[in-house]
């Protein structure tokens, strides 16, 4: 990409999501041939910021995040492990799940062969062709080279031999961190885990009445409901939009027309927030196009939150490495009381030796939600921080946490958390937290 291009490309990043995009306003914009707005375009196209739309034009978009395959393949891990293929070439795209590390007796290495699975291996030629044998790919470390009939096995049996020039420790620990991403990544829950698909949902036409909606909300039980246009979302329409208008008025004169619309890849948690913040029950799925894929409710969305929040966690993420060193602060007749206690580690600081302020944010994150869930036996999320950094924190100083509530209804708290090294207020956060609700 050029640096011209470059230029579109991030001209068009900071553009507001829903901004209208066109070939010779970018080009007048930034002082630039047509022919180069078109090719930043595309490349903008191509990272996901914008998306032509037909009758519409190019808009800019929520960038999609992009999501880690379902299975790691053997063609990834040698990507990742800066790898040459040197035999079993047909097999790169064989699913991974597993890899073990080749540095005990062949009778003992045996047991450990699985389908799926690489064998980290250095100069030992024997555990190369026993694992090939048993159907498991061959990654060597340390810049080896395989035997002639080596490379020959492996292309008989269609599994990868790869050759890096890394130590087995450090393959392993990239390989490790790979799957654990893999692993997390699918736990994230999206629209499209949960959302309910429109032929199993309902909608109301343009050309319908209020009579209309009222036989669909008699049927549904439902006060809320989208309105299309050949298949395309025009607005939204509710019980309340109806007051003081007779059985025979179009829908279409009375409906809501500035949407709160979610897409399939957008996360549960954005779109509870987006729920929180418009005070409503129901959001339409779309597609690029306005599409109307169908409709996601509070009730699905809270069900998710509350699923993803009691599943045990196997991989450990950021947030569980920051939060373990916190505890609840000891049982104390002291002048001073505090609700949570922990010690400044080493990962926690920045290039100065002061706590990252990442980090106190995690920290102050996890005091509020605890105080709030054993205020109310609910989970809950944080919407909103406001953090002021008095005193620097530094590398081994114990930070102490006392949390009040100071306002809690049934759908959000406001909580304050103090933060102190050796009774002196160090820092000061208020906290806004949405209440996930039982159903």
């Amino acid at each position: 990409m050029g640096r011209k291009q470059r230029l579109v490309v991030d001209y068009i990043k900071n553009l507001p999501i829903g901004e209208k995009i066109s070939v010779r306003g970018l080009a007048k914009q930034l002082d630039i041939s047509d022919g180069t707005a078109y090719r930043g375009i595309k490349q903008a196209e191509d990272k996901g910021y914008v998306s032509t739309i037909e009758r519409v034009g190019t808009i800019r978009i929520e960038q999609k995040a992009t999501r880690h395959r379902e299975l790691l393949t053997f063609r990834e891990i040698a990507r990742i492990t800066g790898g040459e293929v040197v035999g079993g070439v047909n097999g790169l795209d064989k699913p991974l799940n597993n890899f073990i590390i080749g540095a005990m007796r062949a009778e003992a290495v045996s047991k450990y062969f699985a389908a799926n699975t690489i064998i980290i291996v250095g100069n030992r030629e024997n555990i190369q062709r026993l694992a090939l044998e048993n159907n498991v790919a061959v990654l060597l470390t340390g810049g080896f080279n395989p035997s002639a009939s080596i490379i020959e096995l492996a292309n008989t049996k269609q599994l990868p031999v790869i050759q890096t020039t890394h130590d087995t420790f450090t393959v392993a620990t990239m390989i490790n961190r790979s799957l654990s991403d893999q692993e997390i990544s699918h736990e994230i829950i999206t629209v499209a885990d949960i959302y309910t698909p429109l032929d199993q949902s309902v909608a109301l036409q343009s050309g319908d009445t209020v009579a209309d909606f009222r036989i669909l909300a008699n049927q549904t039980s439902l006060s809320r409901f989208p309105v299309v246009s050949n298949g395309r979302l025009i607005g939204v329409i509710t019980a309340k939009d109806l007051m003081g208008y007779s059985e025979q008025t179009p829908i279409e004169r009375i409906m809501t027309k500035d949407l709160v619309t979610v897409q399939k890849h957008m996360s549960v948690a954005s779109v509870s927030h987006k729920m929180i913040w418009e005070d409503i029950e129901m959001i339409p799925v779309v597609a690029d196009n306005q599409k109307l894929l169908g409709v996601v409710s509070r009730q699905d969305v809270m069900r998710a939150l509350q699923s993803v929040q009691q599943q045990p966690q196997n991989i450990n993420t950021l947030e569980d490495e920051i939060t373990a060193y916190i505890e609840e602060f000891p049982i104390t007749t002291e002048r001073y009381s505090y609700d949570y206690r922990a010690l400044v580690q080493p990962q926690m600081i920045n290039s100065l030796g002061t706590i990252s302020y990442g980090v106190l944010v995690e920290l102050i994150t996890y005091a509020a939600n605890q105080k709030v869930l054993d205020a109310t036996s609910l989970n809950n999320i944080v919407e909103q921080i406001d953090l002021n950094y008095f005193n620097l924190i530094q590398i081994g100083n114990e930070i102490q946490f006392s949390v009040e509530i100071f306002h809690l209804t049934r759908r959000s708290a406001l909580v304050e958390v103090n933060v102190y090294i050796e009774n002196s207020l160090a820092a000061r956060a208020i906290l806004t937290l949405q209440i996930i609700e039982r159903n």
